[in-house]
Order: C-alpha cells, then structure tokens, then sequence
C-alpha cells in the first residue's frame, strides 16, 4: 500500500467512511490502541476555539523551538498542499513519509471505518511518534469533547475563543460551544482559557476535573500602547511575571497572550530576549498574511486573511481600523453557505471602499449574488466576477500603489488566492 502517491492516498480517504463529518471518538481510540503508540511526546499541548487557534498553536510551538525543542505542530485545513497539516520541526512532513503513516494506520484500522479527518489525524500521531520528539502542539479540527485529536490526553489544554459556529455540531449557544471545548481538559493538568468572557460550563468542567485554571484578565493579560505592547502572567505557584514593550505583531496579540501562560506553566527557560524574538517569527500563512504582487508592471499590496464567521471579522476590523492607508482597500470576498453572511461583512462596513464577490471551488459555496446583494443593501459599492481569479485581477486593475486589496471569507478564497500568487511568481 505504500506504492500509493499521496494523492491517491488522499483520493482513497476520502471514499472510506460514508459521511465527511462523523463526530465520536471511538472508532478513533480502537485504531490508536492497535497502533500501541504510548505517549506521542513528553510535552502534549492541545488548542481549540472558534478562532485563534492556528496562531496560538504556531506562537506555542515558536517559542518552544527557540529553545531547541523538537516541536511536531498538527493543524488543518489546509491552504495548497495537505503536507501543511503536519510540521516537524518547522518542516512540513514529505509526501513520502506520510504515505508511510497512512500505510501503517491503514493496516491497523482492519474493519473500522475512519473519515478522511480521523485517518489524517492518527497519521500525524504516527508520524509524531516516530520522529523522537520533545513537544507536540495539537489543533483541535472541530468542537474538543468529541474530535478526534481528543483521543490523545493533553498536558496542557488550551482554549483561545468562544464563539457560535458550527451549530449544526456544537449548538447554538456560546454555554453549549463551551461545554464542547471544555472536553479536551484533563484531570489535574492545566487549562487556559483566553476568552474573556468563559461560559459557565467551561469553569465548570474545569472545576470538576481539579484542573488549575487560568483566565485571561485575572491570571494573565496584555496591555497595548503607543506602538508596543505589554504582558503579564501567573507563574504555577501564583507568582507573578511580566513582558514589557514587545513590539506589535502582525498575529493576534491576544493568541500571543494565551501562548505565554502556556509557556510559562510548562516551566521553560524564561529568556525575554528569546521569547520576544521567538513571537516575532511566527508566521502563519493566510492570517493577517501581507503580499506583494507586481501586477503588470504595478506594485500591488495584498492582505490575505481566512476569516470567516463574526467573531473573526470583528477581529479583522479592529486590526484594519488601527492602521492607517493612504489609498482606498478594495475587497475580493467569498464565503460558504453556512457561515453568517451578515455577521461577517457587518464589522467591515466603513472599512472597504470597493467590493469584488465571487463564488468558491466548493459545492458548499455561497453564490455571487447572494454576496452582491447584501453588500448591496448595506449600500456598498460591489461587483461580480465568475471566480477568485478574475476578482483579484478586477481589483489589481485598478488599485493604484497607495491601495490595499483585501481578500478573505474562506480558506477556500485563500487558498485560491494563494494558488494566483504561485502563478503570478512562476509568470513574472
């Protein structure tokens, strides 16, 4: 079976289980039992929420390598290459080697049916376990108490937000989301939560298991001023430590925030210097994702961001109205049908002078017009295009060096986005 490409492994997955999303952790804990794979690291770090998990995860697993950890990083989706999901020491892992640790789930499944989540997700423990590696950072795919990368108990559990998405699995109410994300704690070992406002169902949970909790705005926070900004955090034996003047990061300081209580009730080496210079290189690929595209002879700046529900836009349009742009920002928008199509162009009204719509590569995709008109009737100025690509090159048309194209909604619009950069490159 290893004779397989990774594409025609991932062609195989995605035939194997009769529904995409099959939320349960047994099927799961049978296949990890089998591949008797024991602890996947001597640190195991999980991270779930609505939004910031991505960022957190990569200024988690930053600063541990800045220490000379072995640092194995697992995330999804993917933007271009599946390879993306799993990092090993800051390398994505070949095609080789995952067909290897599909290879080996595969012989362990038997008779169990996976989903095209659950096979990739044990894959990368697998892969974890054979790489010798002294810390594992863990993105949560959907909800906590019943995805897959629950089947791994955490050191840390790490929730960054909380919000109403996904309904149709986790409910439609922030207390039920809670309880849902609440799941990945564990007994006696440290939870976090970055949310400011945590349902009770969450403090709940972490009260019933004895796990020690910390809050943000009570056990850590951050203050921002005048072109820095600064952190304070509670050490495990309730002293107190302070970060002061870290220059601003393009990433969600708030994700920063939460990653450096984590860091520090893992008891790590506590180098300003380094902890600084560690945030400063974390990098996430279409997050607040700045670009540059010679566009017939022009200089174009882009911004690629893959918010797609309120509570990300809201984020977005708070960092956008903090900076200032001597041009107009002209907008390339798409979105799934099941996001919240209101509450995600709502935030940026006033913030986009211009707008392009277009619909997704996916059967899930919300229609152009359906964007156009309620653009429309917020009173924006909007335009069709039949694709991503015809969007971007409408708005390159006519940005000048002074304007700004914004593109977000979907990582699908990203990762089409991203695909158009890769071209423009190979074709300048």
């Amino acid at each position: 079976m290893t004779e397989r490409s990774l594409g025609e492994w991932l062609a195989y997955l995605e035939q194997l289980h009769p529904v995409a999303i099959d939320m349960g952790l047994e099927r799961s804990q049978t296949v990890l039992a089998r591949l008797a794979l024991g602890k996947l690291a001597p640190r195991i770090v999980t991270v779930t929420g609505t939004n910031g998990k991505g960022s957190t995860c990569a200024f988690v697993a930053s600063m541990l390598r800045a220490q000379g950890l072995k640092v194995g990083v697992y995330s999804s989706p993917h933007l271009l290459r599946y390879n993306e999901r799993v990092l090993i020491d800051g390398q994505e892992a070949s095609d080789e080697r995952l067909c290897q640790a599909f290879a080996a789930v595969e012989a362990a499944r038997g008779d169990v049916s996976l989903t095209y989540f659950e096979m990739g997700t044990l894959a990368a423990f697998w892969l974890f376990h054979q790489s010798a590696l002294d810390a594992v950072v863990l993105e949560v795919g959907l909800g906590g108490r019943l995805d897959t990368v629950n089947v791994v108990d955490a050191d840390l559990a790490l929730v960054t937000s909380i919000g109403v998405d996904h309904v149709d699995y986790l409910g439609d109410t922030r207390e039920k989301v809670a309880f849902e994300k609440a799941g990945i704690f564990r007994a006696g070992k440290p939870a976090l939560c970055g949310d400011l406002d945590p349902p009770q169902p969450l403090l709940d949970k972490a009260a019933e298991l004895s796990a020690p909790l910390s809050l943000r705005g009570r056990d850590f926070d951050l203050a921002v001023g005048e072109g820095v900004w600064h952190w304070r955090g509670t050490q495990a034996d309730g002293s107190q430590v302070a970060l002061r003047d870290l220059p601003l990061l393009d990433l969600p300081m708030e994700n920063a925030t939460l990653a450096l209580q984590a860091y520090l009730l893992m008891g790590m080496p506590w180098d300003a210097g380094c902890i600084r210079q560690a945030l400063l290189d974390t990098r996430i690929t279409g997050r607040l994702d700045r670009r540059v595209v010679n566009w017939q002879g022009k200089r174009v700046e882009l911004l690629l961001d893959v918010g797609h529900n309120p509570h990300a836009a809201q984020y977005l349009a708070r960092r956008l109205s903090n900076r200032s742009l001597k041009g107009r920002r002209l907008a390339v928008f798409g979105l799934l049908a099941d996001k919240d199509l209101g509450g995600v162009i709502a935030p940026l009204q006033g913030l986009v002078d211009d707008w392009a719509v277009t619909p997704l590569q996916s059967p899930r995709s919300r229609p152009a017009a359906e964007l156009a008109g309620a653009l429309t009737n917020l009173g924006a100025a909007v335009k069709s295009y039949p694709s991503v690509d015809a969007a971007l090159e409408g708005q390159c048309a006519q940005a000048t060096v002074d304007d700004q194209i914004l593109l977000f909604g979907s990582f699908f619009c990203v990762a089409e986005a991203l695909a158009w950069l890769e071209r423009q490159a190979l074709e300048g």
